[in-house]
């Protein structure tokens, strides 16, 4: 089926696992979860793609997708609800001997080609869909037909002591990369790749078909397609992101993200109305701090009911703090209740989950950031 022509096509990868979340992603993907205290990670993602006009959205689902696919729905909270174009989740390929599993990155692509071919796109955006961030993928459009580029991979510069974590970068003073090192014990580069592509279609198309061919291939954009695009000699360049980014892969660092919101100069800014985060509405109560409820710098989501302290913390919709507890540099997700004299401090409580009275969960000064979960 032909849909109305797009010059652009935003291709979301969000079937991850995030096994490094431990019980945080038992039961759902990675992408769903919780953050910020109303929104989900993919949140982020959409609301880019809608701020920077992407019309034509395909989401790449596959592990636990239930919850997933409820809340992206037909897209409306994002604006992608749209007759030509909008949001598409996208499950993995259904054969006649059975699901075919998403293989790798890449693969995901080449199995939803013609979902792609049917906007007859000049470029597609590839995206992750578990990162923290806010961006306008239209500049990096932009940056690329100016380039004359066939290939271009947002980097940010990370701390030379954790190149070892990312894909990375080496380049030429014009910005062109003569070499991809995937995850390199010696980086020559700090510059780190954000997992965002854009890549005209027509040359990753081929590419696509070449990598499904070969036996031996990770069917992986960072292993497999981009590498082999630079040695051929291509024209790959990097696109420089500045701003606010975080890959919220372990529980570490998404507990980190979330006390981020927290800071006088945090640099995600949700506030900005210029570009905001776009999530789906809970429609519940507004939140009630009692005569006995105290909270210092933290966020309170609707429906949420203080009647303790909760100071530097990040409270879901629905939680709930009594009397004479204490929530300290936490992440109260939604539901969750904190019982009269209870006290949790850097720790996680997951949904749903009742800290009963009197119990202490957590140390603030503890560098292992506690998840409660039910049992």
């Amino acid at each position: 089926m032909l849909r109305q022509k797009k010059e652009v096509v935003a291709m979301v990868l969000a079937g991850g696992q995030g096994s490094r979340l431990k019980e945080m992603t038992k039961n759902i993907a990675k992408p769903a979860v919780a953050f910020g205290g109303k929104y989900r990670i993919i949140d982020f993602t959409l609301s880019n793609c809608s701020n920077s006009h992407m019309e034509a959205v395909g989401v790449l689902t596959q592990y636990e997708p239930f919850e997933l696919n409820g809340h992206i729905g037909n897209g409306s909270p994002w604006d992608l609800d749209r007759i030509h174009g909008g949001v598409s989740v996208l499950p993995p390929y259904v054969a006649r001997d059975g699901v075919r599993w998403y293989k790798g990155t890449a693969n995901a692509i080449y199995e939803n080609m013609d979902f792609i071919d049917s906007y007859d796109p000049e470029y597609v955006l590839v995206l992750s869909g578990d990162h923290i961030y806010k961006m306008d993928y239209s500049k990096m459009l932009k940056y690329h037909k100016k380039k004359g580029a066939e290939a271009t991979i947002s980097v940010i510069e990370v701390p030379w002591e954790e190149t070892y974590r990312f894909g990375i970068m080496n380049v030429d003073e014009k910005g062109r990369i003569y070499e991809f090192e995937e995850k390199p014990e010696n980086a020559k580069s700090n510059l780190a790749s954000m997992g965002i592509y854009i890549f005209n279609w027509k040359i990753l198309k081929k590419y696509l078909i070449e990598d499904e061919k070969d036996e031996h291939s990770k069917n992986d954009f960072g292993k497999n397609i981009i590498p082999k695009m630079v040695e051929r000699g291509l024209k790959v360049y990097t696109y420089n992101f500045n701003g606010y980014w975080k890959d919220v892969g372990t529980i570490e660092s998404f507990w980190e993200a979330n006390m981020d919101l927290l800071k006088d100069d945090n640099k995600l800014n949700l506030y900005d109305r210029k570009w905001k985060i776009y999530s789906v509405n809970p429609h519940t109560q507004p939140h009630h701090v009692s005569t006995s409820g105290q909270v210092e710098n933290s966020l309170l989501n609707e429906g949420c009911i203080v009647h303790g302290k909760v100071k530097s913390s990040v409270l879901f919709t629905g939680a709930y703090v009594g009397k004479n507890a204490r929530v300290i540099d936490s992440i109260i997700m939604p539901g969750a209740r904190i019982e009269d004299h209870a006290i949790i401090e850097k720790a996680i409580v997951m949904e749903d989950v009742v800290i009963k009275t009197g119990r202490k969960i957590g140390d603030k000064n503890s560098d292992v950031v506690k998840v409660i979960d039910k049992k």
